[in-house]
């Protein structure tokens, strides 16, 4: 199986001025097309070359898996986001936010703290358990929480390359924007 890399469902300006152009192109235009280049490069001939992209990250290691998860990783997080944005999540995943974390305020505030707080690079996520309860892990480089046997809701990238064009060192900055473009029906989908 060749794996391939999906066009975005928004132009690469769309997301401006919350991610620019400059960081789409390099982001989901060279970085997301590395990943994929290498994940196609490491699965052929493997016992995984058949496998579904989930099943990959789940089950193998070291190079493999870091560029499997990364390549995952991206492209969940890149259809995370739309133009217009959405006010908040509604629903079955509003009821689990205040449930487990007590308001959507106090969710974002917890979300943003994880993020900014995560040493070095990686991701931070909001996922749910098998019995529906919401969790915000860390995770570090490719780490993705489908290893630990969690549905991956949400996530927003900590890797510099994410966000360094628009906000230079100041991450914490550019977590908070991208509320204003995450698209809280695809999150409430994956709930």
């Amino acid at each position: 199986m060749t794996y391939t890399q999906p066009e975005l469902p928004y132009d690469a300006d769309a997301l401006a001025p919350v991610i620019s152009q400059d960081t789409v192109d390099f982001h989901y235009g060279k970085h997301e097309k590395a990943y994929i280049d290498n994940l196609n490069r490491l699965i052929k001939d493997t016992e995984f070359e058949d496998m579904d992209l989930e099943d990959v990250i789940r089950t193998a290691k070291g190079p493999l898996f870091n560029n499997a998860s990364q390549a995952w990783n991206h492209i969940f997080y890149f259809f995370s986001f739309t133009p217009q944005g959405s006010d908040e999540p509604k629903g079955e995943l509003r009821k689990a936010i205040d449930r487990d974390f007590g308001s959507l305020d106090a969710f974002k505030k917890a979300f943003e703290d994880a993020g900014a707080g995560l040493f070095g690079s990686g991701w931070v996520w909001l996922s749910r358990d098998q019995d529906g309860k919401l969790l915000i892990t860390q995770e570090s480089n490719a780490g993705n929480p489908m290893t630990s046997g969690l549905t991956p809701l949400l996530t927003f990238d900590v890797w510099e390359h994410a966000y360094y064009l628009d906000y230079q060192n100041r991450r914490a900055d550019a977590l908070h924007r991208l509320w204003d473009i995450v698209d809280w029906e695809v999150i409430e989908s994956r709930y």
